[in-house]
């Protein structure tokens, strides 16, 4: 299943990646406290995110949580929203493939951001099937045993952040 956002009449992906935004450190709200425990959490900067998925290299992978908990790291922050962190994943994708649309060569790998588990991401710019597609072309294999396409092995090819 695809979800497709909808921006406002006017408003490119790339205005929503270059929103002027600093990065915010908040308590760890209450309901969030049995996950994360007590102590600050950061909301990130979307071009942050960004930044960050442009330094995982060809043939390697991040995971959302590992996006996450570098980020956190280097507010010093106990952890990062991962709320906001997967949209802003989100839009750093949908701002690469209008990117490559407008022309541009190089954009932000973010087919190489998978979920903790290895699963794809269905939110990405043409969905699983494209995200698979680039990801084989980068020598990974894709299994599909289950509804849900996942790396094989991606735990031996995820960078360090």
């Amino acid at each position: 299943m695809t979800i497709k956002w909808k921006l406002k009449p006017g408003t490119t992906w790339r205005a929503k990646l270059q929103k002027d935004q600093p990065p915010k450190l908040v308590q760890i709200p209450p309901k969030m406290q049995n996950r994360f425990g007590t102590g600050t959490m950061l909301v990130p900067r979307p071009l942050d995110v960004d930044s960050l998925i442009r330094t995982i290299p060809k043939g390697k992978l991040a995971t959302t949580s590992q996006i996450a908990d570098r980020l956190a790291k280097d507010c010093r922050a106990d952890c990062a929203c991962p709320m906001t962190t997967g949209i802003f994943i989100k839009i750093a994708a949908a701002a690469a493939e209008e990117d490559l649309a407008n022309g541009k060569k190089r954009i932000t790998p973010y087919w190489r951001v998978i979920k903790s588990d290895g699963q794809l991401n269905e939110k990405f710019p043409g969905g699983t099937a494209a995200q698979a597609k680039r990801l084989r072309a980068e020598g990974h294999t894709i299994s599909a045993a289950s509804s849900k396409p996942r790396v094989k092995d991606f735990s031996l090819s995820l960078a360090k952040l």
